[in-house]
């Protein structure tokens, strides 16, 4: 099975190409031809994932390409924190360039850091630092046979952990919030955690098991 994601985030490709089993292959939007940026111009996770995944199956069609993989999907994913009423949410990957104390950066690096630096001073003077981590998947799958005859279906899947927004940054693994995320039942964040961990246990990872049960 061949299946695009449709995303040009290379950690969120790298996760989930080790968290597929053997006999999916995942196909990088680069590998496929599609290099242009997408508008994610939803109000929520599940609007901005089908989006995602809607923009590059009509993008495939359109250049005779959809008969050759069996699919697209994409993933939206939000940081939801209690203390503030579940923000950034659906602005997780911008939460930063959203106030104007914040020095605007350049850069995935830089993006990552002012990210972390907002949650952190946000919640200087806050005893609650409970947050969850929620992705939403959207499956766009072609059934039937021949490139004219197939009718596609499309399906969500969602993951959810529970965890609470560390004091300080911790660990040089994952990227994101990673550094600041701890999940329920570990005393260590995402980023100090091995890979093959936080994916089994990551909201990511949950979604994705759950993706692979109904393909």
């Amino acid at each position: 099975m061949r299946l695009v994601f449709a995303s040009n985030n290379a950690h969120k490709l790298q996760e989930v190409q080790a968290i597929m089993p053997a006999g999916i292959t995942v196909l990088s939007l680069h590998e496929v031809g599609f290099e242009q940026e997408i508008d994610e111009t939803g109000t929520t996770l599940a609007e901005n994932s089908k989006i995602k995944a809607d923009t590059v199956c009509q993008w495939l069609k359109a250049n005779g390409k959809w008969s050759d993989v069996d699919g697209v999907f994409a993933d939206d994913t939000g940081l939801e924190i209690d203390a503030l009423n579940g923000a950034p949410g659906v602005y997780t990957a911008r939460w930063y360039k959203m106030e104007p104390t914040f020095e605007k950066k350049d850069g995935e690096a830089g993006t990552f850091s002012a990210n972390r630096a907002k949650a952190l001073w946000m919640l200087r003077d806050k005893t609650d630092r409970g947050a969850q981590f929620k992705t939403v998947v959207t499956l766009i799958k072609a059934k039937g046979e021949g490139a004219d005859g197939r009718k596609d279906e499309c399906l969500q899947v969602e993951g959810i952990v529970r965890g609470q927004i560390s004091d300080a940054e911790y660990g040089n693994g994952g990227f994101g919030y990673d550094p600041v995320f701890i999940p329920e039942g570990y005393d260590k964040t995402f980023a100090e955690l091995p890979a093959e961990v936080k994916n089994s246990i990551s909201h990511r990872g949950r979604a994705m098991m759950k993706l692979v049960e109904v393909l």
